[in-house]
């Protein structure tokens, strides 16, 4: 009978947050399907303008590749704030993997992008350096944290770096690419004459999809995480209890 009671609060805590997941599916497919159907072609694109239809994709991502920094960011200040609380670690952590696999996913759409505008998939633009310098130091952030054992050092360490590292961030994605010869133009889609209203009607709902669907994730990695560390406590205390 007590088993009966409980089941139904377990199964409420299992589906906490449904109704704003739901929506991120929904908007998420209407973001796919109106990439293709719904939108017209961007003015000054090749392909008939076609190729803007990658930009649905390619610039939310890459925006979410440094607000994922940011939010590493911001928990190695709370880390470092209070050492003793590695759950702040733990989700800087996850930030900066999340950072990593955004940060892929926005050179591989930028490049397909660059092999149908521009003819080629590289042609080491300041934006694709800045890329893979943020890259670099994505994946020097994870093999410091790979490279420590010891929760606390590692936290430490790996939170200074954060610290320091988003200097160079910063400055390759937002000031190097205004400051240099780009064949990206940095104000295709803010003049109102490039995209009709049906396009800005996909690529606006794309920015807060993709936000969303970060999120959801960071959210879900930190939970799995949570429990791995938990189960680990409970292993070493059957052991040295």
């Amino acid at each position: 009978m007590a088993q009966q009671t409980l089941d139904p609060v377990r199964s409420q805590q299992r589906i906490s947050g449904l109704g704003w997941k739901v929506f991120l599916g929904l908007l998420m497919a209407y973001v796919c399907y109106g990439a293709f159907f719904v939108a017209n072609g961007g003015v000054g694109f090749t392909k008939d303008g076609n190729s803007a239809r990658i930009v649905f994709f390619h610039v939310p991502v890459a925006i979410v590749s440094y607000v994922a920094y940011v939010v590493g960011w911001v928990y190695a200040i709370r880390f470092l704030k209070d050492p003793t609380n590695l759950d702040e670690d733990r989700k800087s952590g996850v930030a900066m993997e999340l950072g990593f696999l955004f940060c892929i996913l926005a050179t591989v759409t930028g490049s397909l992008f660059a092999g149908s505008q521009w003819g080629s998939y590289w042609n080491w633009d300041s934006r694709e350096i800045s890329i893979v310098v943020m890259l670099l130091l994505y994946g020097a952030y994870l093999a410091l944290r790979t490279a420590l054992t010891e929760p606390r050092q590692r936290g430490k360490i790996a939170a200074v770096y954060v610290l320091i590292a988003i200097v160079p961030a910063t400055f390759l994605i937002w000031v190097v690419p205004r400051i240099t010869a780009s064949l990206h133009p940095t104000d295709t889609l803010q003049q109102p004459k490039n995209t009709s209203l049906d396009y800005k009607m996909v690529l606006y709902p794309s920015f807060i999809a993709f936000h969303m669907l970060f999120t959801w994730m960071f959210q879900l990695r930190c939970r799995v995480l949570g429990v791995a560390e938990k189960r680990r406590q409970r292993k070493w205390s059957r052991m040295h209890g």
